[in-house]
């Protein structure tokens, strides 16, 4: 057996008091960056239960949440309490949640930033009036088209897509404009993440073809559906660009589809016209020169 030096000896201690203080430090770090990841969970818990009770668009039980987001019960009602107190959500008598008043202060003063929904807003309720259909403003979130404003037409005829709505992109002629104006790659790359078949089965799928149909569309300053997340809905839609040349919303007229069958010439016209009004209000006339015909 081989002696130890004094030296050696102490060398040795050194090396492992060393390697248990790089462990603990490891180990802090490791609890560090842990504690982010597991706010952001709960972050993300409680985005998902928001969503999903806007999806839904009805007051829900926590059970029902859980299930809908894929989450184990006791994770759920444990945030849901949370936001109850905060008032991001509320309590209903019978014990189902639904949002919470807190919301609402948000969304005004969101919308309130956004000074392009206010000039939409009002060409959307004169263009339902010229029209006498039900005129929706639409954007982009996290790959599906929602419906940001809508003005009810005068007559019977209703839309299912209501404000906040999210619908995906291939089912609308708002959604291929949407995304229209990204180079030909990203296009076919967004629709094949992002399309899905339609309820009628007759909405388009096929990535290449939804790329190719909405640059056309965009070029065209006019989208045209008809039946296709709906059967007996048509939709014309124009996109309102940027002076970057991004589609930042579109306006759209819903109509039944008995009638665009006969004609969609004037609809068409108008809501182009329209779109360009929009465009040129808020200083983006870099296509106006394009925008009708």
């Amino acid at each position: 057996m081989t002696p130890t030096s004094p030296s050696s000896a102490t060398d040795t201690a050194h090396l492992r008091a060393g390697e248990i203080e790089a462990q603990a430090s490891t180990e802090t770090a490791d609890s560090a960056e842990a504690a982010p990841r597991t706010r952001t969970s709960a972050i993300e818990r409680a985005v998902q239960i928001l969503d999903a009770l806007q999806e839904t668009a009805r007051p829900a039980t926590a059970y029902e949440i859980a299930r809908m987001v894929g989450a184990p019960p006791s994770t759920v009602y444990s945030i849901i309490s949370d936001l109850v107190v905060r008032n991001l959500l509320a309590r209903k008598p019978d014990g189902t949640i639904w949002l919470g008043s807190r919301l609402y202060g948000y969304g005004l003063s969101y919308a309130s930033s956004l000074d392009y929904l206010g000039v939409a807003s009002e060409e959307m309720q004169a263009l339902s009036a010229e029209v006498g259909e039900t005129v929706q403003v639409c954007g982009l979130v996290e790959g599906m088209m929602v419906v940001l404003q809508m003005a009810e037409g005068p007559g019977h005829f209703r839309v299912t897509s209501r404000v906040g709505s999210r619908v995906p992109l291939n089912w609308t002629a708002s959604g291929r404009l949407l995304v229209a104006h990204l180079p030909d790659a990203e296009r076919v790359a967004f629709f094949r993440r992002h399309a899905k078949p339609s309820p009628t089965g007759r909405a388009e799928t096929r990535a290449d073809v939804l790329a190719r149909l909405a640059r056309e569309a965009l070029d065209a300053r006019l989208s045209i559906q008809i039946g296709e997340s709906d059967a007996s809905v048509a939709c014309l839609a124009s996109p309102v660009i940027d002076n970057s040349g991004t589609c930042v919303f579109t306006i759209s007229i819903v109509m039944p589809e008995a009638k665009a069958a006969k004609g969609t010439e004037p609809f068409a016209e108008a809501v182009r016209t329209v779109a360009a009004r929009i465009e040129t209000r808020l200083g983006w006339q870099h296509r106006q020169s394009e925008s009708i015909g």
